[in-house]
C-alpha cells in the first residue's frame, strides 16, 4: 500500500499563496516610496481586471488542490493525482526568474506601472534579454502550475485570458516608458502622502 498524495498540491498552493501575499506587501511598500519620489502611475484602468484574473487563477487552483481528491474505499483515504515533476520544475524556474526581476528592480518593483521620469528604464539583470522578463515568467507559470496538477484545459483557458491581459498591460507599460509610439497614458493624480 502506498501513501496517499493528498499533501503535495496543498503544500504547493500554500507556498504559492504566501509568495503572492508577500509580493503584495512588497508592492505596497515600494509603491508608497515611489509615489513620494514623484512616480506617476499609468494603465490604472486595467489593473483591477489583472487582479481579478490572478485571484481567479489562484482560487481555481486552490479548488483543485482541495476538491479533486478521490475516495479510495479500500483504504478509506482520499487521494489526488500526483504532481507532475517536469511542470513543477518549470514553475520553480519561473519563480527564480521572478525573484531575479525583483532583485534587479529593487525598490522600483511593483505590481503597477509606476514611472519615475528622472530615471531611465532598468537595463540590467534579466532586462538585458527582454523588456518584460516578469511577464514571461507569469505567462509560463499561469500554464505550468495547472499542468503540474494535470489540468490542461484550465491552463489553456487562463493562458488565453492572461495573453489578452498582457497585450493590454505591455502596451500600457511600453507607452509609459516611451518604448512604443503613441501618446503615453495619462498619469493618475495622487493624493498627498502617496495614496492613490
Amino acid at each position: 500500500m502506498t501513501a496517499p498524495m493528498t499533501a503535495g498540491p496543498i503544500i504547493i498552493m500554500l507556498l504559492v499563496t504566501v509568495q503572492r501575499l508577500s509580493e503584495l506587501v512588497i508592492d505596497r511598500r515600494n509603491r508608497a516610496a515611489l509615489l513620494v519620489q514623484g512616480a506617476q502611475e499609468h494603465g490604472r484602468g486595467h489593473y483591477p481586471w489583472m487582479v481579478l484574473l490572478h485571484v481567479g487563477w489562484l482560487a481555481g487552483l486552490w479548488g483543485t488542490a482541495l476538491w479533486t481528491s478521490q475516495w479510495n474505499p479500500e483504504t478509506g483515504i482520499a487521494s489526488v493525482r500526483p504532481v507532475d515533476p517536469v511542470w513543477l520544475a518549470l514553475f520553480l524556474v519561473m519563480q527564480a526568474l521572478r525573484l531575479w526581476v525583483q532583485v534587479t528592480l529593487g525598490q522600483r518593483w511593483t505590481t503597477r506601472i509606476l514611472v519615475l521620469r528622472a530615471e531611465p528604464p532598468v537595463c540590467s539583470g534579466p532586462y538585458r534579454f527582454t523588456h518584460h522578463p516578469n511577464y514571461l515568467a507569469v505567462a509560463v507559470e499561469i500554464a505550468a502550475l495547472p499542468l503540474a496538477f494535470g489540468m490542461a484545459g484550465y491552463a489553456l483557458v487562463f493562458s488565453i485570458l492572461n495573453g489578452a491581459m498582457l497585450a493590454v498591460r505591455i502596451r500600457a507599460e511600453d507607452r509609459a516608458l516611451g518604448r512604443r509610439p503613441g501618446r503615453p497614458s495619462t498619469p493618475v493624480k495622487t493624493i498627498r502622502g502617496g495614496r492613490v
